[in-house]
């Protein structure tokens, strides 16, 4: 009976000591996921952003997903409620995030070596349009919905958005390109790397905004500090000058050099510009 009782005792520690050690590998190669905004199609935003996931998969010893959004909403969902674990926002977004559920910045992205971005509103080659004036009673193209900032742009500008003879949103910037080129609409608001690709392509820029905080890398609430200082070094490792850093980091945009770090505060001017045309989600 003591032998039998012993035995018993032993089997169940090694029992609860394999459920352990399972549940503990299980949380250390459990899929990341990684979401974005829907800049472009969805087979362009897989394209760009699937060299990355593989860099964060080697990088952190555990596989990276790409989860892709529909639209700038359904990507805020997303790192809100935790069906990703970190997300590629624009600064709206990001700002949506955080109001929404206290989401956790990794790193802001680098154009051509500057630590912010433009919008830019462009008209065709050809386009009688010579000046920010010339847009009244005009047709004019924006992205989603919910690019609060691309409005308050284009009012920042000088155009009262009432004085347009419509004003259409086409989701994705690629959308607003094809809509000009075709002469669907006279003007459309890109952003800067979007617009410097098409230059001399069809496409004149009218007008740039001033210096904004750029694109991040944003986590979800729930991710714990230890995966946050991980994922940061690996963002932050990131080095145009290594020839297989610097395919990752270009194949996300051409105009990209890289990561820096970042915090709260250095999007309050976006909080400000896009105040008064805040609405309820």
């Amino acid at each position: 009976m003591l032998f039998r009782n012993q035995l018993s005792r032993l089997l169940f520690i090694g029992i609860s000591l394999f459920i352990f050690s399972g549940s503990h590998a299980g949380n250390d190669t459990k899929p990341i996921r990684l979401g974005s905004v829907a800049m472009d199609t969805p087979r362009e935003m897989h394209q760009r952003l699937l060299p990355l996931t593989q860099y964060l998969s080697r990088t952190l010893g555990r596989p990276v997903e790409l989860v892709l959004a529909q639209n700038m909403p359904a990507a805020i969902n997303d790192v809100t409620t935790g069906n990703v674990e970190l997300a590629y926002l624009t600064p709206v977004a990001y700002l949506r995030s955080k109001e929404r559920s206290n989401t956790q910045l990794i790193a802001k992205m680098v154009t051509d070596h500057k630590a912010s971005f433009k919008l830019m509103i462009v008209v065709r080659d050809d386009s009688a349009i010579q000046k920010v004036e010339d847009l009244h009673g005009k047709l004019f193209a924006f992205g989603d919905p919910a690019a609060l900032l691309q409005r308050a742009v284009v009012v920042g500008a000088g155009i009262d958005l009432d004085t347009l003879e419509r004003y259409d949103f086409l989701d994705h910037y690629d959308n607003i390109v094809r809509g000009v080129l075709h002469r669907d609409y006279d003007a459309g608001i890109l952003k800067d790397t979007k617009a410097y690709k098409w230059k001399d392509k069809g496409i004149r820029i009218l007008f740039s905004s001033d210096e904004l905080p750029p694109y991040n890398i944003t986590a979800a609430p729930h991710v714990d500090q230890k995966l946050l200082d991980q994922l940061r070094r690996a963002f932050l490792s990131l080095d145009i000058k290594q020839p297989g850093h610097k395919q990752i980091i270009k194949a996300l945009d051409p105009k990209y050099t890289g990561f820096a770090s970042t915090k709260d505060n250095e999007y309050d001017i976006v909080r400000s510009l896009i105040k008064p045309f805040s609405q309820a989600d």
